[in-house]
């Protein structure tokens, strides 16, 4: 999937052109653009660094569409409002997960490398708990070059990145039900 992030005038209202591998293509609405890497692109390098499937950027590979999201070409599958409605409900806790980790490596991003540790004992209920610290300070690293991409990037300019095809969040299997063999009654 590709996604291109627009470098507009500061304060001025961005969105990212989503092109995902099924050939439809997406605008999704970003917020207003600084020199500070835009909220996406935040998930997008963390997710990324992090090898994660199941956070904003998998589920828009795998087929969530969400509301900040406008159609702009591309024939969409069959039902996919409903498997977007689908994952987006089978997955809201791993999604919410996603935002947490995105806010605490940005936080973390901004802390000397020596602050790490604190920040996370500070942090509570850890959301990258299990995940280690190495993935972590290799986020960190991530988000760092990606916001000086950022803020080097000049006005008109566009930021091009691929999400790769198998870190795609996928449905989850439907439980099956099986039936015993039907009785009939002879006649």
């Amino acid at each position: 999937m590709r996604v291109t992030f627009h470098r507009l005038p500061d304060h001025q209202w961005a969105d990212v052109l989503i092109e995902r591998d099924d050939g439809v293509v997406y605008r999704m609405h970003a917020g207003p653009v600084t020199a500070h890497a835009p909220h996406d692109l935040v998930h997008f390098t963390v997710e990324d660094a992090l090898g994660m499937s199941d956070g904003i950027w998998g589920a828009i590979a795998g087929g969530v569409v969400f509301r900040s999201m406008t159609h702009v070409s591309g024939r969409r599958p069959p039902h996919a409002a409903e498997r977007s409605a689908e994952l987006i409900r089978a997955n809201r806790d791993r999604l919410q997960r996603a935002e947490l980790i995105g806010g605490f490596v940005e936080r973390a991003a901004a802390v000397p490398d020596a602050d790490l540790d604190r920040l996370a004992a500070q942090q509570g209920a850890d959301p990258l708990s299990g995940t280690g610290k190495v993935a972590v300070r290799r986020a960190v690293a991530a988000l760092r070059a990606a916001q000086e991409t950022w803020a080097a990037l000049p006005v008109g300019a566009q930021l091009t990145l691929t999400w790769p095809r198998h870190r795609r969040m996928v449905p989850l299997e439907r439980k099956v039900q099986r039936r015993g063999p039907t009785l009939r009654r002879a006649s």
